[in-house]
C-alpha cells in the first residue's frame, strides 16, 4: 500500500477525485506546479496571499503574476487582468481566501480558453462548494491543509483528475519526502492538544505575550524577511524546494517530513469529525456576517454561509485592534498584508496593473474563527471596532449572489 494511502482514499470518497497524501498543502502545491508547468512559467495568482505560498511557486523555478482582486475578498478579479496580461500567463492559482471561493466559473471559463491550466489553493477551502460543486474540483489540480479544518497542525492532499497523474504524483512526492522521527510524530500529535488546552485553561493571551518577549515566534510581523539577496541566490538553483526551504519551512519545519502510523492516525481520527467542525463553523460565519464588520460580499452569502477557516471583517484601525484582542484571549493569524507585489518587489514578481484593492483590503481585513465568533463579536464590541466606510472602498462594485 502507498504512503498514505487510507487517508488518500477518504478524501478521494469526499471529493469524488483522485487524491495523493502529503505532509502538507504547501508539499501538495509544489507537486502540482512541477508536474504541470515549465520552468519560467508565468502564474497568475493573488497578491493577498500567504508569503510561503510565494516561495512555493518561486521553488518551483516560476515566476508569479500578481493580480488584481476584490476587494471584498482578496481574490482575484478576473474581469479586472487586462487581456495582455491574461495572454501572457502560462497558469493560475487560486486562493478562496480564509474560504470565501474565487470566481471559479469564470477563471475555469478562461483557463479552458487559453489552455492553460488552473490550480487551486483549497488550504481554507475544504468545505466550500461554488454551484453545489467543491472547491478542489474545477482545476487541474488543488492542494488542501489539515492544519486547517481538522486542526491536525500536520497533512495535506493533493487532488488530481484521474489516477495516472495520481501514480505520477505519489512517485514525485516520494522522492521528496524526508525520514521523519518519533520524537517529531510524538510533538505534531501533542500540538493540538496543547493548543486546546491553553485556550481551555484561558491561558492564551500571557502564552501568547510570552512567546512575544521571548522571541519564539518566528515571525515578528505579519510577513517574514524576504533576505532578498539570499533569495536571490536560491533562483540559480530553481526549480529546488531544498533551496527554498529556509522560507517554504517557515510555520511548519515538518512540511516534508515523513509521517509514521501515529500522526496518520490523529489525523484520520480528526477528519471524522470534520461534517461536525464544517458545520460549527457555518454557525459561526452566519453570526459574524449579520454584524456590521461583514464585507457585502459575506452578507450576501446569506441563511446558508459557507463552513470558513476565517471570517474576513472590514474594519478600521484593523492592527490595534489585532494587538487589542489579544487582552480578550483571541489571537487572529492568517494576515497577508502587505501585498506580495510590494512585500517582494518586481525583482521576484510581476507587480499587480492595479493593486488598490489589494492594499485596502490586506489593510482592513480582520479573520476571525468562527469557531469563536461569539467571543470575537463581544470582544470587538467592548473595543468600539469600526467598521469601513463601504462607500469609500477602492472601485468597489456591488457582489453577486450568493455563490454556495
Amino acid at each position: 500500500m502507498t504512503y498514505g494511502a487510507r487517508l488518500a482514499a477518504t478524501m478521494t470518497r469526499r471529493l469524488g477525485r483522485e487524491c495523493v497524501y502529503t505532509p502538507s498543502a504547501r508539499l501538495a502545491l509544489y507537486l502540482a506546479l512541477r508536474r504541470w508547468c515549465r520552468p519560467g512559467a508565468r502564474v497568475l495568482m493573488s497578491p493577498v496571499n500567504d508569503d510561503v505560498i510565494l516561495f512555493v511557486v518561486l521553488a518551483a523555478g516560476l515566476r508569479p503574476v500578481q493580480a488584481p482582486v476584490s476587494p471584498w475578498t482578496g481574490n482575484i478579479d478576473p474581469a479586472a487582468v487586462p487581456e495582455p496580461t491574461w495572454r501572457s500567463v502560462d497558469a493560475v492559482l487560486t486562493t478562496n481566501l480564509y474560504g470565501m471561493p474565487d470566481r471559479m466559473p469564470e477563471l475555469r471559463d478562461h483557463c479552458a480558453q487559453l489552455g492553460i491550466p488552473l490550480f487551486e489553493d483549497a488550504a481554507h477551502a475544504i468545505g466550500t462548494h461554488v454551484a453545489g460543486q467543491p472547491i478542489g474540483t474545477f482545476g487541474k489540480a488543488a492542494a488542501y491543509s489539515l492544519s486547517k479544518h481538522v486542526a491536525g497542525m500536520a497533512g495535506g492532499f493533493l487532488a488530481v483528475e484521474d489516477a495516472r497523474a495520481r501514480r505520477e504524483l505519489e512517485l514525485l512526492r516520494d522522492d521528496l519526502l524526508v525520514p521523519g522521527r518519533l520524537r517529531e510524530d510524538v510533538a505534531t500529535t501533542l500540538r493540538p492538544l496543547a493548543r486546546s488546552a491553553v485556550r481551555g485553561l484561558h491561558l492564551v493571551r500571557p502564552v501568547w505575550r510570552t512567546l512575544q518577549r521571548l522571541g519564539l515566534l518566528e515571525r515578528d510581523g505579519y510577513r517574514m524577511p524576504l533576505h532578498a539577496p539570499r533569495l536571490a541566490e536560491s533562483a540559480r538553483e530553481a526549480p529546488s524546494l531544498p533551496a527554498y526551504d529556509p522560507w517554504v519551512r517557515v510555520d511548519l519545519h515538518g512540511y516534508r517530513a515523513r509521517h509514521g502510523a501515529l500522526v496518520r492516525g490523529q489525523l484520520a481520527a480528526r477528519m471524522a469529525g470534520l461534517d461536525a467542525d464544517l458545520t460549527r463553523r457555518r454557525v459561526g460565519v452566519s453570526l459574524l456576517s449579520r454584524t456590521a464588520w461583514a464585507s457585502p460580499e459575506l452578507q450576501a452569502t446569506g441563511d446558508t454561509p459557507p463552513p470558513l477557516f476565517r471570517v474576513p471583517l472590514l474594519v478600521e484601525n484593523r492592527d490595534t485592534l489585532v494587538d487589542r484582542l489579544i487582552t480578550h484571549g483571541l489571537v487572529c493569524g492568517y494576515l497577508y498584508d502587505p501585498p506580495l507585489d510590494d512585500y517582494a518587489g518586481p525583482d521576484f514578481v510581476d507587480p499587480s496593473p492595479d493593486p488598490t484593492a489589494a492594499r485596502w483590503f490586506a489593510t482592513h481585513v480582520l479573520p476571525v474563527d468562527p469557531l469563536l465568533a461569539r467571543e470575537a463579536g463581544r470582544a470587538l464590541g467592548r473595543e468600539g471596532a469600526r467598521a469601513v466606510d463601504v462607500g469609500a472602498v477602492p472601485d468597489a462594485k456591488e457582489p453577486g449572489p450568493a455563490r454556495r
